[in-house]
């Protein structure tokens, strides 16, 4: 009977990880298709309707990246909003823009980085990688922490998919998860004291 019981429990186990496995699969499949896509947050509600959200995306690069104009950078393949209906209770908009090239999305998105603060007729917006919702919300559950660690200095990057990377004692770490971290900061108080009450 217990071998029975240890079968079925090895079995599930075994169903449990395929399906992880899968999943996992199925999110890098939808990173793989956006890997071209800008998501550029905080457009006034109603301004692609004027002019189109590829003339409003031509204008925020002639705003902040008149450089990346002259070499030609900007070929757009495709633009949408997101989501397609209006929202009443959020001002701004949210657009994607598919790049022609790869290359091209991350030449504008290492200048946006870069300049700090991306602006559309002197407003401020976002521009940003478009991921699936899988990988935004492991992300997401780095971002306090990657908060505290750039104010002091640890140079924080999120790496793909949500790998937390940071550089402490000339040495650069990497994490999976918030579980791996709070292991390595027990071995380093400096880090312990300034992660305090996040792990």
């Amino acid at each position: 009977m217990e071998d029975k019981v240890e079968s079925i429990s090895q079995k599930e186990q075994e169903k449990e990880k395929r399906l992880r496995k899968n999943e996992e699969g199925l999110r890098e499949m939808q990173d793989n298709m956006k890997r071209n896509n800008i998501r550029i947050i905080g457009i006034p509600e109603g301004e692609e309707e004027e002019q189109g959200i590829e003339h409003v995306f031509e204008r925020v690069m002639r705003e902040n990246f008149p450089n990346l104009i002259r070499e030609k950078v900007s070929q757009i393949q495709e633009s949408q909003r997101v989501p397609i209906k209006r929202n009443p209770r959020r001002p701004t908009s949210r657009h994607i823009i598919k790049m022609a090239k790869f290359q091209d999305k991350e030449r504008i998105l290492k200048a946006a980085r870069e300049k700090k603060e991306v602006t559309y007729k002197g407003a401020p917006i976002r521009l940003a990688t478009d991921f699936s919702m899988e990988t935004l919300q492991a992300r997401r559950e780095w971002q306090e922490i990657f908060q505290v660690m750039r104010t002091r200095g640890l140079q924080p990057r999120l790496l793909y998919p949500a790998r937390l990377s940071i550089k402490i004692e000339g040495q650069i770490k990497s994490f999976q998860d918030k579980r791996n971290l709070k292991e390595f900061a027990a071995t380093k108080p400096v880090l312990q004291e300034i992660l305090k009450g996040l792990l």
